[in-house]
């Protein structure tokens, strides 16, 4: 079974992939400093669980 995942985190999710294409990449660490770079997100488990979640979509 998988991880249910918020609305936000979908939504915001997706907005980055669309918004920078090329820059995400399969890679968990990379993606992370990319959030917090784009995003003014206000805590590390809220950036985590974005940064996973772009991972996600991205390896699909």
């Amino acid at each position: 079974m998988g991880n249910i995942r918020s609305s936000f985190i979908k939504r915001v999710s997706k907005e980055l992939i669309e918004t920078y294409n090329g820059k995400f990449t399969n890679d968990f660490d990379e993606n992370k400093k990319l959030v917090e770079e784009y995003t003014t997100v206000s805590t590390k488990h809220l950036r985590n669980k974005i940064a996973g979640y772009v991972t996600r979509l991205v390896r699909q």
